[in-house]
């Protein structure tokens, strides 16, 4: 049977989407390629047609992930006002939706701990896909100079990564969500 000449650009693509869901719920190590396979419906033999490593279609992962949560988050931003963007983007990170949904957020809250004892050699890699999301998010961020911004960015995400994962710990939806509003409220009294 042949395929259209797309059809291994879209398999690559779905298997980097699935795995960059499971990544972010399972962690690092825990997303094995076979299970990664076995979702987007091919065998674990067929991995090495689309990657060169389990390190390769690691790093592709997190940057689908970080390219995902900074395409909604811009989103978010672009329907605000320019003054009100950052509030906004607060406001979803923030969310108790965004918390209980590990697989489609920000692979900081979810990973940062797995990314921070990374072999060596994926550290710039992980440094890079950062700088791309600090990028795309400065310029909703407070302040009137690039480093106002860079220091709101810093400060913003810092306070929002915490409260995520320490949300995320916590049983009851109800004190998940009184963690977020206390972030919330902090942040949006503090710029």
């Amino acid at each position: 049977m042949r395929y259209r000449p797309e059809h291994k650009v879209e398999i690559h693509q779905k298997i980097v989407k699935d795995a960059s869901r499971r990544v972010r719920t399972e962690g690092i190590t825990g997303a094995a390629v076979s299970a990664v396979m076995r979702d987007a419906g091919l065998t674990h033999g067929g991995f090495y047609k689309h990657f060169g490593s389990k390190e390769e279609l690691l790093m592709e992962s997190l940057s689908e992930a970080f390219q995902e949560i900074a395409d909604r988050l811009a989103q978010v931003g672009e329907q605000s006002k320019p003054e009100t963007a950052w509030k906004a983007i607060v406001k979803t990170y923030l969310s108790l939706e965004y918390c209980d949904h590990v697989e489609y957020g920000c692979p900081l809250p979810a990973l940062a701990p797995e990314m921070a004892r990374v072999d060596k050699a994926m550290k710039p890699r992980i440094f890079e896909e950062l700088k791309k999301y600090r990028s795309r998010m400065l310029p909703f961020m407070p302040g009137r100079r690039t480093a106002d911004k860079e220091r709101a960015f810093f400060s913003i995400f810092s306070t929002m990564v915490g409260a995520i994962e320490i949300a995320r710990m916590l049983p009851e939806p109800v004190m998940r969500e009184k963690v977020l509003a206390s972030a919330r409220e902090l942040l949006l009294r503090s710029f």
